[in-house]
This record gives C-alpha cells, sequence and structure tokens, in this order.
C-alpha cells in the first residue's frame, strides 16, 4: 500500500477519535447537568451551566485539540505521483 494512504488512514482514524471526544464532551454535560429541574440550573455568565459547559466551553476545547493535532500529529504529504515510483 503506498506510504500516503497508510497516513490518511491513520488521520482520518485520528479525526474519528476527535468528533467522539467531542460528542462524549457534548452529551455528558448537555445529559448530565442538563436534566436536573430547570429550577435547580446554575448560570453561567446567563447561560444554564449545562449549556455553557457542553457548547461554549466544549467548543473552545475542541477548537483547540484540532490545532493541536493538526499541528503537531498531521503531515504534510504530496499529492502528485512521481512517475519513478510507479514503475
Amino acid at each position: 500500500m503506498d506510504k500516503r494512504f497508510k497516513i490518511a488512514h491513520k488521520e482520518a482514524l485520528i479525526g474519528v477519535i476527535l468528533v467522539m471526544i467531542n460528542f462524549i464532551i457534548w452529551y455528558g454535560f448537555a445529559y448530565g447537568l442538563g436534566s436536573a429541574d430547570v429550577k435547580d440550573y446554575t448560570y453561567l455568565f446567563g447561560l444554564p451551566a449545562w449549556f455553557f459547559y457542553s457548547c461554549i466551553l466544549g467548543s473552545i476545547v475542541m477548537i483547540i485539540l484540532v490545532i493541536l493535532t493538526v499541528k503537531f500529529i498531521f503531515q504534510d504529504i504530496p499529492f502528485d505521483v512521481n512517475e519513478e515510483e510507479n514503475k
């Protein structure tokens, strides 16, 4: 198998893992804190705590994780095929 495909498969798997982390963060805070009675909600910056943690803070954490992943784990690979490699 071409080395580019191995790298692409690894990076696709990393992308799926990031999506699963995002879903776990969102689901955990949204349904963990959001399942309480409305009168028992705590608020941060005028938003319910479950919404703040799952949507606002979760998005910020995921943006930082994606930036770090792209910067330190993903690799630049050439898309052009060298004629010498195909012979």
